[in-house]
């Protein structure tokens, strides 16, 4: 499974910080904003043009605060987005939403929560049965 990341300016350090950490932990990880976008509409338009190329793939999106490229990605068909700000909602939102992309808020949680957050997702997955209602539900409204 690969991890792709984005970030914009606001979200650029963190997201360098979390490529570095899931590379040592052995994750194959695409940054797909070496050099930051200038907004995170376009970072977060970028990840879910991969995400749906690779449909096993999942996306974590890093802005000022995780809101603007949330609403963004939220925008696509097929694509469950969660903005996380705690290791236990990035693992569940894997888990029951079948979320494909977290998005953090730098200005929110610092590198050690940001890592924690980043294995809890990655590391999780979809239990599917009774949740896969709520996620055609989802897929349904766009």
């Amino acid at each position: 499974m690969k991890v792709y990341l984005t970030a914009d300016k606001d979200g650029q350090e963190l997201k360098n910080i979390l490529v570095a950490y899931l590379a040592d932990e052995n994750y194959e990880v695409v940054d797909l904003t070496e050099t930051p976008a200038d907004d995170f509409a376009d970072s977060a338009n970028l990840l879910v043009q991969k995400l749906k190329e690779d449909e096993k793939g999942l996306g974590i999106a890093v802005d000022a605060y995780g809101a603007g490229s949330f609403m963004v990605a939220n925008k696509h068909k097929d694509i469950v987005v969660a903005e996380v700000s705690d290791e236990w909602s990035a693992h569940m939102t894997r888990r029951h939403n079948n979320a494909r992309i977290i998005t953090l808020g730098s200005e929110i949680v610092g590198p050690g929560l940001a890592k924690g957050v980043a294995k809890a997702f990655v590391t999780a997955d979809y239990d599917g049965g009774r949740h896969q209602i709520r996620v055609d539900m989802l897929n349904a409204m766009c």
